[in-house]
């Protein structure tokens, strides 16, 4: 923070996180400030004059008028460079570990520690040399931060011009200066540790077209609804239909570089088995430890609201940052609906004027500058770097016409709809197959093909299976399953047979929690080869039962656990035809 700046300042009414003060000329919108006996970090939202409105990111009880505010002169920013990866934050990156080996369980009020560890020493790679020009986002060194992740100190935006001495390779604290820069105003000190405002996006130099798929190895979001590396996606359902269970999957298997989880508003014990849970995980592409290249984001439900308003700020800064160093970062926030609910309490103490359902005016916007900072892009240093943001949206009672889900869906291409009847039917991950889209299809397709050619073919096959299915579902309810042909009743089995052995994923189950891109096209091939041995049979007179009886029947729906990788699901795929051609020789013969 800047040095404290500024005269007299104290607080002249207190309504929960919101203070007003007095003396406070001069200062500016979004200016942080320390508000009684006690520090209380805040934040400028309003200034008139002599006033200013606050909000304050601490517990404000027993705060009382005249007590002193002390303005600092620089905005809410964020400590960055190397030892972000595998801390835990709250909101306003304060680290939780570091609180709790300071003051024990419980955090108090007032309560700072440094959210990086500035006695730690970094192998420094330097990639400067004295004369050489410079200009902000070019990597000044490197710095092994974690086994997974090579950290890029980068020049900081802004920055140009050349280098005056550089530090050689050694250990080096994150404030030591490790080169010094002449620049047209004068000359600047490079280190590993920079500060940024969280609300003021990171430059690029542009941004570019998505064209690669951010796997997660769930098959019904890869195969069906898939989200590209620099995509956005809204995720929403009603209470018990996954949500968090679904964004944690997420957050464990996507194959971005770096993954950052925000926990806005959540429940306190779903926080606590993602922070028990996440240490013990591993990578399924190195095997090492995920939380090798994780950061967590803990604000929960109980914590002060106006810190939940903050707190995806937080989250988005640090992923524009590894973005910068080239890297693909993945955002997770559950959920945008706590952090809308922390808006309409911040409003209505505000004295805000009201828009739909008390929600404020701004909501619609303030989603927009959220989700637009995700994105594919050219850094500043000519990487390509992409931030993927997935959000959770809890809409009341189920009801997706409300206005968080709503405005989410304009502001992102990848609508997971989760369906409470699903959830009741025990069937994971809940996303509705026929409710849900990707716009990212045709951006994505290529790299599908790469894995499996004809992929595009294969999904609008499967997909027209589970619309048909539906269709003659409804029909069945009215007139029962035997009045349907067995033309019909084909799309009822292999409807079936596509939800539990393909659609359906236990996050419990070792085998089945992950599934490779491979192993989801021959899965998907297996359940298409069934179906078109089962059509072809029936063109020609057969019976469904006497399909439904194969032997490998059974075994297709199992295959997601029992089949260990694509070799073995293309043998059964195999034993399929071969069982099928079997069953019409027989009928031909007979």
């Amino acid at each position: 923070m800047a040095a404290e700046a500024g005269g007299k300042a104290f607080v002249t009414r207190v309504s929960g996180p919101v203070v007003s003060a007095s003396g406070m000329a001069g200062a500016s919108m979004y200016e942080v400030v320390r508000v009684g006996e006690l520090g209380l970090v805040g934040e400028v939202v309003r200034q008139a004059g002599d006033a200013a409105v606050v909000q304050v990111y601490e517990d404000t009880s027993m705060l009382k008028p005249g007590a002193p505010v002390l303005r600092t002169g620089a905005p809410l920013s964020l400590w960055l460079g190397p030892g972000l990866i595998g801390n835990i934050y709250d909101g306003v990156q304060r680290p939780l570990p570091a609180l709790l080996a300071k003051g024990g369980t419980w955090i108090k009020r007032g309560e700072r520690a440094d959210p990086l560890d500035l006695a730690r020493r970094w192998d420094w790679e330097p990639l400067l040399a004295p004369g050489q020009a410079v200009s902000g986002g070019q990597a000044a060194g490197l710095v092994r931060e974690t086994p997974l992740v090579t950290h890029k100190v980068l020049v900081p935006p802004g920055v140009s011009g050349t280098v005056r001495s550089a530090a050689g390779p050694g250990s080096y604290a994150a404030r030591e200066v490790l080169a010094v820069v002449d620049t047209p105003s004068g000359p600047a000190e490079i280190r590993m540790l920079q500060e940024w405002p969280v609300r003021r996006p990171r430059p690029a130099a542009e941004r570019v077209r998505v064209s690669e798929p951010l796997v997660t190895g769930q098959r019904v979001i890869d195969a069906f609804f898939p989200l590209a590396k620099g995509g956005c996606a809204c995720i929403p359902g009603g209470f018990g239909t996954g949500k968090t269970i679904t964004q944690h999957q997420l957050a464990k298997w996507s194959d971005a570089d770096i993954i950052i989880f925000v926990g806005c508003g959540e429940r306190g014990n779903e926080m606590t088995e993602v922070l028990r849970e996440f240490p013990g995980l591993r990578d399924p592409r190195t095997g090492r430890p995920l939380m090798e290249r994780t950061i967590l984001i803990a604000n929960t439900s109980n914590m002060p609201v106006a810190a939940r308003e903050v707190s995806i700020y937080t989250g988005i800064t640090m992923a524009e940052y590894y973005r910068d160093m080239g890297l693909d970062v993945a955002v997770f926030a559950d959920s945008t609906s706590r952090w809308a609910e922390a808006l309409r309490e911040m409003s209505s103490r505000l004295e805000e004027m009201p828009a739909e359902e008390g929600f404020p005016a701004s909501l619609p916007s303030r989603l927009a500058q959220f989700y637009e900072r995700g994105g594919a892009v050219r850094t500043l240093g000519g990487e390509r770097g992409s931030v993927s943001i997935v959000g959770a949206v809890s809409p009341p009672g189920g009801d997706f016409s409300e206005p968080v889900t709503q405005h989410t869906r304009r502001f992102t291409r990848v609508f997971w709809s989760l369906d409470t009847e699903l959830a009741n039917a025990r069937h994971y991950p809940s996303i509705n197959w026929l409710r849900s889209y990707s716009d990212y299809l045709d951006e994505v397709g290529p790299a599908w093909e790469k894995v499996r050619p004809g992929w595009s073919g294969l999904r609008a096959e499967a997909m027209e299976v589970l619309q048909r299915e539906e269709h003659y579902r409804q029909i069945a309810r009215l007139v029962g399953p035997d009045a349907l042909p067995d033309a019909q009743r084909l799309y009822l089995f292999m409807g079936g047979v596509l939800r539990d052995g393909y659609l359906s994923q236990s996050a419990f189950d070792a085998a089945d929690m992950y599934c490779a891109p491979d192993k989801q096209a021959a899965l998907l091939d297996l359940a298409m080869t069934l179906y078109r041995g089962a059509r072809d049979y029936i063109k020609e007179g057969g019976g469904l039962a006497e399909v439904a009886a194969l032997p490998c029947v059974p075994e297709v729906v199992r295959a997601k656990s029992a089949c260990a990788g694509p070799a073995e699901v293309a043998a059964l795929a195999a034993r399929v035809r071969a069982e099928v051609e079997a069953l019409a020789a027989g009928r031909e013969g007979a």
